[in-house]
């Protein structure tokens, strides 16, 4: 079994054929309570009651396709988002019409947290791949949160790590292009292994390109890299498939303990 079939095997990934099924069947098989991925989300450290309480207000739709977004820039806040399966991309356009990714969500996340302040979306979120989302209406959150006190801190912690992966991205633009994309590497690493993935081999959902839009670095250089890493015997890659030979060297090269969220 390759690691692109581990992968949707572990969070029933429905494949373009059988998408229409998974849509049909949603509702159906997918809860809170048996959720693989609850203690990486909302649900965390909540009683089973509480647990009811939330899952009630969640909706789930169709998944989306890639390249398909969940929302886009001046959206009004409505919901925010857990990633059920697959991977979603934020990003923000200048005034140019340039894209600027901003971040990249795995199984677990929470997105959409950044529409709070003016309850618009600043930002977009699109699919990288098909990606199953629940979503969470904000007003009917706001009410459990104020009534469920474990809630309510889940909540601030999952707004603790946006500030703390702000703050690490903006530390990454005063590392060079090597030390950039080793950690880049290293975090895509610790969080597959949080949802009991492989914390060698994985698929990067995202294209070199994205990569290096989100590092600040030019595809030329995310490739280069990526050789160079490869003739170290730090990495191995096929096309998308990654295999991180040697994770103490490349911690080590990003100046990071292999906890990082950015």
């Amino acid at each position: 079994m390759d690691a692109r079939t581990r992968i949707n095997a572990e969070y029933l990934m429905p494949t373009s054929s059988d998408a229409s099924l998974a849509s049909r069947n949603f509702h159906s098989r997918i809860n809170c309570q048996d959720c693989a991925i609850s203690e990486l989300c909302l649900p965390v450290a909540l009683l089973e009651s509480e647990i009811e309480h939330l899952d009630s207000i969640i909706k789930r739709n169709r998944p989306l396709q890639k390249g398909e977004h969940l929302y886009r820039a001046g959206d009004g806040l409505q919901c925010v988002y857990a990633v059920r399966t697959g991977t979603l991309k934020t990003y923000t356009l200048n005034n140019e019409g340039t894209e600027q990714i901003t971040g990249f969500y795995l199984p677990g996340e929470v997105v959409g947290l950044d529409g709070l302040h003016e309850h618009t979306h600043p930002s977009f979120a699109v699919a990288l791949e098909t990606t199953m989302i629940c979503s969470i209406p904000f007003h009917q959150l706001e009410e459990l949160a104020g009534i469920i006190p474990n809630l309510r801190m889940q909540l601030l912690k999952i707004m603790s790590r946006e500030i703390q992966s702000d703050q690490e991205l903006f530390q990454l633009t005063k590392k060079n292009a090597e030390e950039r994309l080793a950690a880049f590497l290293v975090n895509l690493s610790t969080r597959y292994a949080k949802r009991g993935l492989s914390a060698q081999n994985f698929i990067l959902p995202m294209s070199r390109g994205d990569i290096g839009n989100y590092l600040g670095l030019t595809i030329e250089t995310v490739s280069r890299l990526f050789t160079r890493y490869q003739k170290a015997d730090l990495i191995d890659t096929k096309g998308r498939e990654i295999h991180l030979k040697d994770m103490k060297s490349l911690s080590q090269l990003a100046g990071t303990n292999c906890h990082s969220s950015v």
